[in-house]
């Protein structure tokens, strides 16, 4: 088992930024690739980025690209989520899950809470 909490979510203006940090306990947090995920009010969970157990290779959704950055840090059990340049459709509740390295839900094991961030527009 693999427990994961998110948190860092929040309030923020328009064209602000966050920092999503997800805590892993349990198994080994190395062994799995990370991803993270967003629910919008009304909408279904879609996929935003992951990234391979050992970082070497990440992948993020194109309609965040550019503003949003997802790294690790194995010695810490975290995975993080920078997001720059926020736009008030990134209001979502946002999940980290652990799994493969792949876009599709299925593919991912464990999951944390969610954490909300609203951004203001």
């Amino acid at each position: 088992q693999v427990q994961l909490v998110e948190s860092g979510g929040g309030l923020v203006q328009a064209g602000g930024s966050l920092r999503l940090s997800c805590v892993a306990s349990g198994r080994t947090f190395s062994s799995y690739a990370m991803g993270w995920f967003r629910q919008a009010p009304g909408k279904e969970r879609e996929f935003v980025a992951f990234i391979t157990w050992s970082g070497g290779s990440r992948y993020v959704e194109d309609s965040v690209k550019g503003r949003f950055t997802i790294s690790r840090d194995n010695a810490k059990s975290t995975v993080y989520l920078q997001m720059n340049s926020l736009k008030a459709e990134d209001t979502a509740v946002y999940y980290c899950a652990a799994g493969r390295p792949v876009i599709y839900e299925r593919s991912y094991d464990y999951w944390g809470q969610g954490t909300q961030v609203t951004v203001s527009s």
